[in-house]
């Protein structure tokens, strides 16, 4: 048989999507996992979403729309950062996908071999993968100070280089939960402007706050000309199967990323789109009921796990996940491995979002408190025995 293209030897596998398969495996086993593992929330897509779908459906919404998207929905998205968000954007602005195929788009078109990428890390796991798969360079820019673990604009002056071509954000962060504080947002967008370079901003967790507030790098003076912004339902809509989001951006880049988005997929999901304006034009309060119950459950994980010796979890100011710190003497993937194993526990070693991940774990609280309880509890017993063995 041929080889494979040399480009596939760089690209690893998503962690987090493996342990899903794993676990999936397990179960059919009749292994009882409790997984704090997957990222995604556990509620249903509100019933007026749902409806809006059926009904697209029901009219015969089944073809093509546009490769940009939905005029409307379009319209809706513009009209959402405009006045959430402070972007000054038109519908021209905007182009509907799905998320992650949006930011992988948005890498290609900007980055080519020996551009460097800089990114927060720790991170999310896709990022690295797609900045390779641009054959550009990753740079890591550590976000770990104690139990602060927010990006700073210190962080991004001193890893700059002249090969330097995007900036990556993440802000509230997969996996720390860190929102990036305005004044070090204010930072990095003077460094982009002064090294003209581009920045995309994955904003989806943009709803998922419990301290402080969302900003958008974008709405900084000068940002407009050289800002991605992505964004998408998936989270804070709980539709994550939906596979519907958004890029903002002004048309020199969205002209480029066009291009690859009618090649790979056309268009976003027609009667899905249809219901993403139902979702930015509806009511929010599913929206705020969710986010309720994920700060009730963060504040119930944070809890629990910094009651068991050896853990240290610093409370997340977004998303739903923890990112706990241990300090058992082996790697995150060896205390993952032995946390599936022993405790019948799920979760991520902090090792899969970057150098500076490791000695961390990633937990998703987007399970029900019970689970919490449970799961937390096998965990310090599970824990205890280790450290027992390891005297």
């Amino acid at each position: 048989m041929r080889k494979f293209a040399e480009r596939m030897n760089r690209i690893r596998p998503s962690a987090t999507l493996k342990m899903m398969q794993t676990v999936q495996d397990l179960k059919k086993k009749g292994i009882n996992v409790i997984s704090f593992n997957v990222g995604e929330p556990d509620f249903t897509t509100p019933a007026h979403i749902i409806d809006a779908a059926k009904a697209a459906l029901d009219k015969g919404m089944t073809h093509y729309t546009p490769a940009r998207g939905l005029p409307d929905l379009r319209e809706a998205i513009a009209k959402k950062m405009n006045k959430e968000n402070n972007i000054k954007c038109t519908a021209n602005d905007v182009i509907v996908t799905t998320t992650k195929f949006g930011i992988f788009a948005s890498v290609l078109a900007c980055c080519d071999k020996g551009d460097e990428v800089l990114m927060p890390d720790p991170t999310w796991v896709s990022y690295m993968e797609m900045a390779t798969f641009a054959n550009a360079d990753v740079k890591f820019v550590s976000t770990v100070h104690g139990d602060d673990l927010s990006l700073t604009a210190e962080d991004v002056a001193n890893s700059i280089t002249p090969r330097t071509k995007l900036i990556m954000l993440n802000s509230p962060s997969n996996p720390t939960g860190a929102i990036i504080r305005e004044k070090d947002l204010k930072g990095i967008a003077d460094l982009a402007i002064d090294h003209d370079l581009f920045v995309l901003s994955d904003e989806i967790y943009e709803y998922i706050i419990f301290n402080g507030k969302h900003v958008s790098i974008g709405s900084f003076p000068g940002m407009a000309e050289r800002t991605i912004t992505v964004n998408g339902f998936s989270k804070a809509f709980a539709m994550t199967g939906w596979r519907l989001g958004w890029i903002v951006a002004p048309e020199k880049i969205l002209g480029q990323v066009g291009k690859l988005q009618e090649h790979a997929i056309t268009c976003a999901t027609s009667f899905a789109q249809v219901a993403g304006i139902t979702a930015l034009e509806g009511s929010k309060e599913p929206v705020n009921k969710m986010v309720s119950e994920f700060k009730k459950r963060r504040d119930l994980i944070c809890g629990l796990l910094n009651e068991i010796p050896g853990i240290h979890c610093a409370v997340p100011d977004g998303t739903f996940y923890a990112f706990p710190r241990y300090d058992m003497k082996m790697s995150s993937q060896e205390l993952g491995d032995y946390l599936l194993n022993e405790a019948h526990v799920a979760v991520t070693a902090g090792s899969a979002f970057g150098p500076h991940g490791e000695g961390f774990i990633r937990m998703s609280f987007a399970t029900s408190p019970d689970n919490i309880k449970k799961g937390v509890e096998q965990m310090r017993t599970a824990v205890e025995e280790l450290r027992k063995k390891k005297g």
